[in-house]
């Protein structure tokens, strides 16, 4: 049975504190039930004729086949729009074009990079806007996680997790409200040069302590781990910032997430899992990694059987399903 909340109809997610705790609950527990929907063959009609328009300044395989996978499953369809489609911010304003795309569907996701951008789509659209990405937050892919974890240990109420190297990027800004949200102690492990805004933090320490969990900002590596359930890591040279790589790499060698690490949780022959958003520098089948070799993470690491990186990719599909349903459900079809 899918509990649906009527609530959340209409809304758009901009950033995980666009949640209350319950909601960011709620949907992650609507996307499980709309996940054994699917394991169990329905393809029905809860977004019939709902048309959602798929903004992508930025590259993507995740994001962009699961929105597009997530509507079409319930009946409803996509429009996959680049910057060379439409003029966003160009020869139109952001304000112009949401405008015009809130008159023609039903809903926008948005991957790009500026925050501004996606505020701007959600004030002026008209209809829901998801923040598929920008470079300060990441909120689809926290209820992924959220999601993973769940399904993993059968609760998230007093998990540990370690997030290891970027400290201030759009997914561990996110992940770390989303955290706190859930009752989930949340470790940030970074060097001092790349620790996330004060701000950001005392939101996700407030939110926390009202659970009755910690979120903190640790500089060694293998104390941030200890007792961690989870792992989690990133790439270490975000889109945009590819003119950093080499400092980037000096910097953050010491936060690899190898089977050193995974030790010092000591949780290794236990209870620990490895996640990572994707895509991950693991082997040497990229570009990226092919002079370097691993980066943030190696290959044993990544194709351990704690590593639950690839459910955590397909938990993108049914989290933002759960999305659409609440936001634009067929309310005759529930």
């Amino acid at each position: 049975m899918l509990n649906w909340k009527p609530e959340l109809y209409g809304r758009s997610l901009l950033r995980m504190a666009d949640l209350t705790d319950v909601e960011m609950l709620d949907l992650i527990d609507l996307a499980v039930a709309l996940k054994a929907r699917r394991r169990a063959g329905i393809r029905g009609d809860l977004l019939r004729r709902r048309q959602v328009a798929l903004i992508f300044e930025k590259s993507s395989t995740r994001t962009r086949n699961s929105a597009s996978v997530a509507i079409r499953d319930e009946g409803g369809s996509a429009e996959y729009l680049t910057k060379s489609d439409i003029h966003l911010g160009a020869k139109e304003s952001v304000k112009d074009t949401a405008r015009v795309l809130g008159r023609i569907f039903d809903g926008i996701l948005f991957r790009g990079f500026s925050q501004a951008t996606v505020d701007t789509l959600a004030r002026y659209a008209g209809v829901p806007v998801w923040n598929g990405l920008t470079d300060e937050f990441h909120p689809t892919q926290i209820l992924a996680d959220l999601m993973t974890i769940q399904e993993t240990f059968g609760r998230l109420k007093g998990i540990k997790l370690a997030y290891v190297g970027d400290g201030r990027n759009n997914v561990a800004n996110s992940l770390m409200l989303g955290c706190a949200k859930a009752g989930v102690h949340y470790v940030n492990c970074t060097p001092p040069e790349l620790s996330p805004d004060p701000v950001l933090v005392k939101e996700a320490v407030d939110v926390a302590s009202r659970n009755g969990v910690t979120v903190e900002i640790v500089n060694d590596p293998k104390r941030g781990v200890a007792g961690a359930n989870v792992l989690y890591t990133d790439v270490w040279v975000s889109m945009g910032e590819e003119s950093k790589k080499e400092s980037r790499l000096r910097l953050l060698r010491p936060y690899q997430v190898n089977m050193d690490l995974v030790k010092a949780t000591g949780n290794a022959n236990g209870e620990l899992i490895f996640l990572h958003c994707l895509p991950a520098f693991h082997d040497h089948e990229t570009a990226v990694t092919a002079e370097s070799g691993a980066l943030e993470v190696t290959d044993e690491v990544f194709e351990a059987p704690f590593s639950k990186v690839f459910d955590e990719a397909e938990n993108r599909m049914h989290t933002i399903k759960a999305l659409y349903v609440s936001a634009m459900a067929d309310l005759s079809a529930l």
